[in-house]
């Protein structure tokens, strides 16, 4: 049977993450993160806590860090404000590795209206946060999720990926 271009491209991502050396997971839902989110649920290698809260998470994977391990927090870019305090105070202050992967929600395809406002937010907020980040929309950029999370662990820094739309639209 073969596989869904939306299972191949989410398995690509988890792959991504474990060539990048992440071994532990936290995440909130996300109807477009949902596939990536069951695959690391199954993965041996990474240890998966959902959470309540982004900065929840973010406390959690802090712990994470200084028990020993490669921590990533997967949420929504509209999530994100939720885990600033969190992030400036505690991660960034003394200088955790983290590595974020959002979906970038709001665009002009999204259903969800409460949605929209971060969609216009999130690059300035992450600039402002001098957070360094990229945008992945194809799924040759997908080695780019490697590259952001070893460039966290070795630099000690939060970087984040936003995961655009157009990565599981992308035609063949």
């Amino acid at each position: 049977m073969l596989e869904k271009r939306e299972d191949v491209i989410d398995r690509s991502i988890v792959g991504a993450l474990i060539e990048g050396g992440i071994d532990f997971v936290c995440s909130l839902p996300c109807n477009m993160l949902a596939g990536i989110i069951e695959i690391i649920e199954q993965e041996r290698r990474i240890t998966h806590i959902s959470v309540t809260r982004e900065e929840e998470g973010v406390g959690i994977a802090a712990g994470a860090h200084l028990g020993g391990k490669k921590p990533a927090l997967i949420i929504q870019n509209s999530g994100f404000g939720n885990s600033i305090n969190a992030l400036l105070s505690l991660t960034q202050l003394y200088r955790m590795p983290l590595l974020i992967l959002m979906s970038h929600r709001g665009d002009r395809n999204e259903q969800i209206a409460a949605q929209n406002p971060m969609d216009e937010a999130i690059i300035p907020l992450l600039e402002a946060l001098k957070i360094r980040y990229c945008c992945i929309s194809s799924r040759a950029e997908i080695g780019s999720i490697r590259e952001a999370a070893v460039d966290a662990m070795t630099q000690s820094e939060i970087r984040a990926v936003l995961l655009e739309r157009e990565l599981w639209d992308e035609e063949d």
